[in-house]
C-alpha cells in the first residue's frame, strides 16, 4: 500500500512535467530538449527564493514565470532564428546550466529547516504522504482545468492548428510563429513548475536533476497512450498523469527489487523503449493477424456477392 501511495503522490509531481513536454511534442509537434534546463531553472529559482524568506507559494509562481522566460528564448531561437527545434533547445539547455548555478550559488542547495508547500500542509495535521498527495492532486486539477480553458480560446486554438498543419494555419492569417513561441513558454513553465514542486518535496535543488527529464516526460506520455487512444484533450491530459503514476511504481518496483540506484536511468530507457515499441508488437501478434485476415477475407467476399 505504501508502494503504491509514494508511486501516485510521485507521480502526480512528474506529470505536471510530463503535461509540459506533451504540449511541444504531440500538440506543436516539436522536440524540445529545454527540458533538461528548465527542470532545474524551476527547482532553482524556488530554493533559491525560499532559502532568502520568500512564500513558498509564491517562490513556485515566479518558478513558473523562469521556465516560461526559457520557453521563450528556445521559441524564439527556434522560430526567429530559424534553428531547428532540437538545436534551439539544445542551445537553451546548455545556457540554463551555469544560469542555474549562479542562481544557487553551488551544485546544490538545501531546504532543510525552511517552509515548503508540502511541509505548510503537513502542519495541517496531514502526514508527509497525505501532504504530497494533496498538493499534487490541486496542482494537477488546477494545472488541466486551466489548459482545458486555454485550448478553447482562440490563442489555445490556433496554437492546435499550427501543430496539426502550420502551412495551412498560416494561409488562414494564424501566426504561426507567436503561436509556437507561445506554447514553447506554456510548456517549459509547466516544466520548471514541477522541478520547484519536486525540489520542496525532496528539499533540495541540485544542478543535475534535470538529466533525464525529457525520457521521463516521454515514458509518461507514451505508456498514456498505449492504453487509452482517440481521447479529447482533458481525456488525454489525465491518461498523461495515470502513465506518469504508473511509471513511477515501475521504477519503484525496480528498486525493491534491490537494483542498484545508479542504473535507473538504463531501466527508465529500457521502459520507454518498450512503451515505444508496445504498438509495434501488438500489430504482430498471430492474434491481430487472425482479425486482419478474417476481415480482409469478409470484404473480399461482399465484394465478391455485389459482382
Amino acid at each position: 500500500m505504501d508502494l503504491l501511495l509514494s508511486s501516485v503522490s510521485q507521480g502526480l509531481l512528474w506529470s505536471v512535467m510530463a503535461i509540459g513536454v506533451y504540449l511541444t511534442f504531440r500538440i506543436l509537434g516539436l522536440a524540445d530538449l529545454t527540458a533538461e534546463g528548465s527542470f532545474p531553472l524551476g527547482a532553482a529559482v524556488c530554493t533559491s527564493l525560499i532559502v532568502n524568506g520568500v512564500q513558498p507559494w509564491l517562490a513556485t509562481l515566479l518558478a513558473l514565470v523562469g521556465g516560461m522566460v526559457a520557453g521563450f528564448i528556445s521559441g524564439f531561437l527556434h522560430t526567429k532564428w530559424k534553428i531547428p527545434a532540437l538545436l534551439s533547445g539544445i542551445i537553451t539547455m546548455t545556457g540554463l546550466y551555469s544560469i542555474n548555478l549562479r542562481i544557487m550559488g553551488q551544485a546544490n542547495l538545501t531546504l532543510l529547516g525552511e517552509s515548503t508547500l508540502m511541509r505548510t500542509v503537513s502542519s495541517w495535521g496531514l502526514g508527509r504522504m497525505n501532504a504530497v498527495l494533496t498538493v499534487g492532486f490541486i496542482v494537477v486539477a488546477i494545472v488541466v482545468f486551466l489548459l482545458y480553458l486555454f485550448f478553447q480560446t482562440e490563442v489555445g486554438l490556433a496554437i492546435r492548428s499550427t501543430g496539426d498543419n502550420s502551412a495551412m494555419s498560416e494561409a488562414n492569417g494564424i501566426r504561426v510563429n507567436t503561436m509556437k513561441i507561445v506554447g514553447y513558454m506554456l510548456s517549459n513553465g509547466l516544466i520548471a513548475l514541477s522541478g520547484a514542486l519536486l525540489a520542496q518535496n525532496n528539499g533540495y535543488s541540485d544542478i543535475s536533476m534535470g538529466i533525464g527529464t525529457i525520457v521521463i516526460g516521454l515514458a509518461s506520455i507514451i505508456i498514456g497512450e498505449v492504453f487509452f487512444r482517440h481521447l479529447t484533450l482533458v481525456k488525454h491530459l489525465m491518461t498523461i498523469v495515470l502513465g506518469s503514476v504508473i511509471y513511477r511504481l515501475l521504477l519503484l518496483i525496480v528498486l525493491e527489487m534491490r537494483v542498484d540506484p545508479q542504473d535507473l536511468k538504463l531501466f527508465s530507457a529500457i521502459i520507454l523503449a518498450i512503451a515505444l515499441g508496445l504498438p509495434s508488437i501488438r500489430s504482430k501478434l498471430p492474434k491481430r493477424q487472425k482479425k486482419v485476415q478474417k476481415s480482409k477475407e469478409k470484404g473480399g467476399m461482399l465484394s465478391w456477392m455485389q459482382r
